[in-house]
């Protein structure tokens, strides 16, 4: 892997993800699915907090699908991505925002002035670089104190049953192979797999919870209710991406109390592990 340890990212992961905003700008997701997706995410992000005389960041933006939604309720939202075809992506979707600020830097980069920031958020972002713990602490220093802190990382399958771990464990050697093909080539794999297994299972699932029956360790449940285009989005995420951590819910917590994190609340809900953290 070529790493830039300064910087704390992989050149390769940030290329293939600006490859996937590329080709998947979430430009055609209607604003119903974009806000159904958001809550899963912001459900436990204080009601009527955010206000107009705010300014907090969106680090790893990718696309700016969270950022059109967070927008219209601050003064000012720093949308950072160390990939440039992915800032421009976001430059593209949020054209209409005149008080989002676009930094191609990444997540360890000083640009923004210490404790500055009225709120920050981080989702899906950390588990795909070389160092999560000072990554997190990079967006504990940019934060005001008593301001809020949401992230996502992937989980390490802790609160399921040991035959979900080893469908992930078999599945995860399909990621290692795929994720070292060429773009092209990946993107066509992915979306079979999308296709072929994310698809089917998902409206298996959707069936099977209608009847009465709990979905919960269903495989790709989370999907459900879902369009193809997320899961054609995320299969690319899932398989294509050289670099991926996981974590169990007391491991995230570690992390972000070692930065100087409290009042630390997860989701119980699907996607695993979403944490709001504050900065004391």
């Amino acid at each position: 892997m070529t790493q830039n340890s300064s910087h704390n990212i992989d050149e390769k992961v940030i290329k293939d993800f600006g490859n996937e905003w590329n080709n998947f700008d979430q430009s055609t997701i209607n604003d119903k699915d974009l806000i159904k997706a958001f809550n899963q995410y912001f459900t436990i992000f204080p009601k009527n907090f955010l206000n107009k005389n705010m300014e907090g960041f969106d680090m790893g933006c990718g696309s700016g699908r969270w950022a059109k939604i967070i927008a219209p309720s601050v003064k000012k939202l720093n949308c950072i991505d160390p990939s440039l075809e992915a800032l421009n992506v976001a430059k593209k979707n949020l054209i209409n925002f005149k008080n989002v600020y676009f930094h191609n830097k990444s997540v360890n980069e000083k640009f923004i002035e210490p404790n500055s920031q009225d709120f920050g958020y981080c989702l899906g972002v950390l588990h795909h670089i070389t160092e999560t713990q000072k990554g997190i602490e990079s967006c504990f220093n940019l934060l005001k104190k008593n301001s809020p802190f949401l992230i996502y990382l992937y989980y390490r399958f802790d609160n399921k049953p040991i035959w979900f771990k080893i469908i992930w464990k078999l599945s995860d050697y399909f990621r290692k192979l795929i994720s070292k093909l060429p773009f092209k080539i990946k993107k066509k794999v992915t979306f079979l797999i999308a296709l072929a297994i994310y698809y089917p299972l998902s409206k298996m699932s959707k069936v099977i919870n209608a009847i009465g029956i709990n979905v919960k360790n269903f495989p790709l449940s989370d999907y459900k209710n879902k369009s193809f285009y997320f899961m054609a989005t995320d299969s690319l995420d899932r398989f294509g991406t050289k670099l991926e951590k996981r974590f169990t819910k007391k491991e995230i917590e570690k992390m972000l109390l070692n930065a100087g994190f409290v009042n630390i609340k997860f989701s119980e809900n699907t996607p695993y592990w979403v944490a709001l953290a504050w900065k004391k």
